[in-house]
């Protein structure tokens, strides 16, 4: 099947309820039996066939009510306000995981999984990312708040600096594992004060990942 040409590449702040390290990367079930979480990307260079998508942010709040892979989850749909009508479309049409080959991204594999996908909020988006020094953070005033950096040990306070490489993925190639702190809602409720983070970038298109 042919696909519209897509490419997206930029970095990744993704924050979840769950316990750090992310039992959805591993083949796991949810910590608390449940997930939520609040993912942000900056699209440093990209294009939906010939509308181009540099300098722009989206990203999106998700519940399920148990496990990702057993369904009836919810979406909310957040695009960069400075973006066009086109570039919101082609936007939009990236998360929702169309025009893309099935079970490629991330976009298309939760796709499937929703109940309910809320109207898109188009939004001002504050983020901001550094990678040396494990840190990232992501808000949409009125709508939610994601602050992240280093997991630090409970019991002496030192850093602990992890990254995870997955020979097989639909997100990401590598990423370093952090800790993320979300507030956020509604329509969909965000709250936990430690949780599981990663920082990494994303570079796909509609067949996948691009390594």
């Amino acid at each position: 099947m042919a696909y519209i040409d897509w490419e997206i590449r930029g970095p990744e702040i993704t924050s979840c309820n769950c316990d750090w390290g992310c039992p959805c990367q591993f083949n796991s079930l949810p910590t608390h039996g449940f997930c939520r979480a609040a993912v942000m990307l900056r699209i440093d260079d990209g294009h939906f066939g010939d509308v181009v998508l540099d300098g722009l942010h989206a990203g999106g709040m998700f519940a399920w009510p148990g496990p990702i892979h057993e369904g009836s989850g919810e979406c909310l749909p957040i695009v960069d306000a400075r973006a066009s009508e086109a570039q919101r479309e082609a936007l939009l049409s990236i998360l929702s995981g169309a025009e893309t080959e099935p079970g490629a991204t991330i976009f298309n594999v939760f796709a499937a999984t929703y109940t309910t996908v809320h109207e898109p909020v188009f939004a001002k988006i504050h983020f901001a990312i550094d990678f040396p020094s494990g840190t990232g953070s992501f808000t949409v005033p009125g709508l939610v708040e994601s602050v992240n950096g280093p997991i630090t040990s409970p019991i002496t306070g030192d850093v602990h600096r992890a990254t995870v490489r997955l020979a097989r993925s639909f997100e990401f190639v590598e990423a370093e594992f952090i800790d993320s702190r979300v507030r956020g809602g509604p329509p969909v409720e965000l709250h936990w004060d430690s949780g599981h983070g990663h920082l990494a970038v994303l570079h796909m298109n509609a067949h996948g990942l691009v390594r």
